[in-house]
């Protein structure tokens, strides 16, 4: 083969060998290995199928062994036989042949196979080889970008944690389960919710919620979308409160629009009651104004509250702080405020919709593995409100920039304030507010009615409110018949 033909084919290689010879070391490979697994792919069909589930032709490190199982998989999506014949063929067809040695050496191959038996044991070696290459070459990219000072810093640690990250999970696989053992975890699982007077999952604060949710479950993805200035945050928040302050669950926040003080002083108006503007500072608190900000958030200022307010997080930052937060912390619910603020993968930014639907995903597939939930918050597009005729209610269309959202999500929740984009002009519908669980992989859809009281950036329920007007009534008043 020629000399460019082997860089072409084998590139990466070809980096590491360079890296290998600077440090005196040969890089990771087995050929031996790598020969034996072909041959026997070559002798036995069985030997095919669980070769082409675990590896990849970059598993190969010599250039002619990753042509021939190029070859091989070239014939088995097209439902071809294999043996020596029909892959020299297909490496003749490629233009190949010639390079790997001829067909003599395929013939090589089979002969060297001890015994089909080991094929587990080979393709174990092969992917841990590889596994070290990988981490080889991204360390020395890192390396080489790290020495380069017109490299930003933030590009470079996204760089970084990407290049390792892809080089661990792209050669990780996770094992079948048999129905068996599934079935005795789900015996388990219905155990303990029998057995228990709680919810299953984190406590969102709000009974009617709770009562369709069970609670924010574990391992799925919450999108809660509407339009600009609806709520969105003031919802997140009270349902981070709720779940720390009045359940002891720790909490994570990851503020990309907001700085973590602006969150905090919100949390303050709701959690004292006192106006947004004496919070500012637009105009003085009174002595019993500050005796009563002290007491009521003293259980808010002990509570296990993280907030992180790194601006356009990078999505393998955001992944690696939220594993530290539940690894160190035993963080139980993590808050993304808002998802198209997040720095997607950088080979994709200029590609908005591929970029939005990379972060979905990465969201989803971060709430997996972490096995908590990850509810993210989302803008709605101009559509909801430009909508003509019927109740204006936004629909899981209206996602803005990417359907992934959709289909990545495990819960679609709607935040409605009909008032708020002009569909009613009814002074009683100000404050009334209808959350609208969309999609709901594994329960009921419905429309919750609460209401939302601004001047304390604050959600109730329907009762609660009337509870709260109830007690700020003159007794008087309250037994006055005009009120009834």
């Amino acid at each position: 083969m020629s000399e460019s033909r082997s860089k072409k084919t084998n590139k990466t290689a070809v980096d590491i060998d360079n890296l290998g010879l600077e440090m005196g070391n040969k890089p990771p490979q087995a050929l031996d290995v790598e020969e034996a697994v072909l041959g026997s792919m070559l002798l036995e069909p069985s030997s095919v199928d669980l070769a082409m589930e675990e590896l990849k032709p970059n598993c190969f490190y010599d250039p002619r062994h990753k042509m021939i199982f190029e070859a091989i998989s070239a014939l088995v999506n097209d439902h071809a036989p294999i043996d020596i014949v029909t892959v020299s063929n297909k490496l003749k067809q490629n233009g190949n042949l010639e390079a790997v040695g001829g067909a003599v050496v395929l013939a090589n191959l089979s002969e060297k196979v001890g015994s089909a038996a080991h094929l587990e044991y080979h393709l174990k070696i092969l992917k841990q080889k590889t596994i070290q290459r990988e981490l080889i070459s991204a360390s020395y990219a890192i390396l080489k970008d790290s020495f380069d000072d017109s490299v930003d810093v933030d590009d470079l640690i996204d760089m970084a944690q990407s290049k390792i990250y892809d080089a661990i999970q792209s050669n990780v696989r996770k094992e079948l389960q048999d129905i068996g053992s599934v079935i005795n975890n789900v015996i388990q699982d219905i155990q303990e919710a029998q057995t228990s007077t709680g919810l299953s999952g984190v406590p969102s604060g709000y009974v009617s919620i709770d009562r369709i949710t069970q609670g924010w479950q574990k391992s799925d993805l919450i999108i809660l979308a509407a339009r600009p200035s609806v709520g969105k945050t003031a919802f997140a928040l009270n349902i981070a409160r709720n779940a720390a302050v009045d359940h002891n669950m720790p909490v994570a926040v990851f503020s990309l629009e907001m700085s973590a003080t602006q969150l905090a002083k919100r949390l303050v108006v709701s959690e004292t009651g006192l106006s947004a503007d004496k919070i500012k500072g637009a105009s003085k608190l009174e002595d019993y104004e500050w005796e009563q900000l002290e007491y009521k958030i003293k259980a808010l200022s002990k509570a296990a509250f993280y907030i992180d307010d790194t601006p356009g997080l990078p999505l393998m930052e955001f992944r690696t702080k939220a594993k530290n937060l539940v690894k160190n912390k035993g963080v139980r619910l993590i808050i993304v405020d808002y998802l198209q603020l997040m720095q997607g993968p950088t080979e994709l930014r200029g590609m908005r919709e591929q970029e939005v639907a990379a972060i979905s995903r990465t969201l989803k597939a971060t709430a997996k593995e972490l096995d908590v939930p990850i509810i993210a918050l989302s803008q709605l597009s101009r559509q909801a409100v430009q909508r003509t005729g019927g109740t204006g209610k936004p629909q899981l269309s209206d996602l803005r920039e990417s359907g992934s959202i959709e289909q990545d999500a495990d819960m679609v929740i709607f935040i409605h304030r009909p008032d708020y984009i002009g569909l009613s002009d009814n002074p009683e519908d100000k404050e009334k507010t209808q959350i609208i669980i969309a999609k709901h992989r594994n329960g009921e859809t419905t429309d919750i009615d609460m209401v939302f009281k601004s001047d304390r950036v604050r959600f109730m329920e329907m009762d609660e409110a009337l509870d709260s007007i109830a007690s700020t009534m003159p007794m008087d008043s309250a037994m006055n018949p005009e009120f009834e």
